[in-house]
């Protein structure tokens, strides 16, 4: 049985995201489960999984930008942020408000939008997995503290409504967006709510992008476990695709050789190697990933160090 590389997953609501883990892991036999992005229970949407081997190509998928579709429900307030939470207030707009919005366009809709895509920084949920002083947060709010959270630095790439529709009570906006890793879409929701004044919360969540990844290409775990009991076992792809934006670096037999018994190689390229960041690279040989390497300067050289060898996995 196949239990080495990703399955990109699409969530079903009230699944945990340690819950996907389990299933896959049963479905392949295998303990050695892990997911990148965890997934709040009552959103869906795309989940990648790494299996065996694959894990060692997890943690260098970490910082990827992610997208998601969601649906805000403006005129209240929940505890939580999205529909799951108790409401701590309601205040749906008159039929007055919704006219004159309509008749604004929705201006001060459209107005929030920009203000919060513009935004640089974010507080995190009071029910979130943020921790403090070795907590989460969540277990905290649960036994009635107040996390002492902290602004965090996130990237809204794009914020764009798709919809707008009048409820029977309130108004629901569907809206795209395109962000930064630890960037919660609850909060954004949340954030629309206060500068319209309404109040907002997420009605429901649906993750669609991770960094190259589309839900598009992912599969339910209907489908999943029809392909496996068929012995279909090609929603298993290799890791290394999930690398392959890295960039490359052709070595030549020698080099191969020299970097598997971890022998000192000169870096090929021209790069500033000073500093704590660490830039990345995925060294190659005939089409065969060998390692993940970075530069690093040693007595005046530039040379190749490795992260992470693969050649011998």
């Amino acid at each position: 049985m196949i239990q080495d590389g990703f399955i990109l997953v699409d969530k079903p609501e009230g699944w945990t995201s340690f819950k996907t883990d389990r299933f896959v892991g049963s479905l392949l036999g295998t303990r050695k489960v892990g997911h990148l992005g965890t997934l709040d229970p009552f959103a869906t949407g795309l989940l990648p999984v790494f299996v065996g081997k694959g894990l060692k190509f997890l943690r260098f998928c970490e910082g990827f930008d992610k997208g998601y579709s969601c649906k805000c429900i403006f005129g209240a307030r929940t505890d939580t942020m999205d529909k799951t939470g108790y409401f701590i207030s309601e205040d749906y707009p008159s039929g007055e408000v919704l006219a004159e919005l309509v008749d604004s366009d929705y201006k001060i809709l459209r107005e929030a939008f920009v203000k919060v895509r513009e935004t640089g920084e974010q507080l995190p949920p009071a029910f979130s997995a943020k921790k403090i002083d070795g907590k989460k947060a969540y277990e905290l709010a649960r036994n009635g503290e107040t996390p002492d959270l902290k602004p965090v630095p996130v990237t809204i790439h794009s914020l764009e409504m798709t919809n707008i529709e009048k409820l029977d009570k309130g108004l629901a906006v569907d809206f795209d967006c395109l962000c930064s890793k630890g960037t919660y879409i609850r909060t954004i929701c949340s954030d629309l709510g206060n500068i319209t004044g309404f109040g907002a919360y997420a009605g429901s969540l649906r993750r669609t992008v991770n960094g190259q990844f589309s839900v598009k290409d992912a599969y339910t775990p209907e489908e999943l476990r029809s392909m496996a009991d068929s012995g279909d076992y090609s929603f298993v792809r290799d890791a290394s695709e999930t690398i392959s934006f890295l960039p490359e670096i052709k070595l030549g037999a020698k080099q191969a050789e020299d970097i598997r018994f971890g022998r000192k190689i000169r870096f090929p390229y021209d790069v500033d190697a000073a500093g704590d960041s660490r830039e990345y690279y995925r060294a190659t040989h005939e089409g065969r990933l060998i390692a993940v390497v970075y530069p690093a300067e040693e007595n005046g050289s530039v040379i190749m160090r490795i992260e992470r060898l693969y050649d011998h996995d």
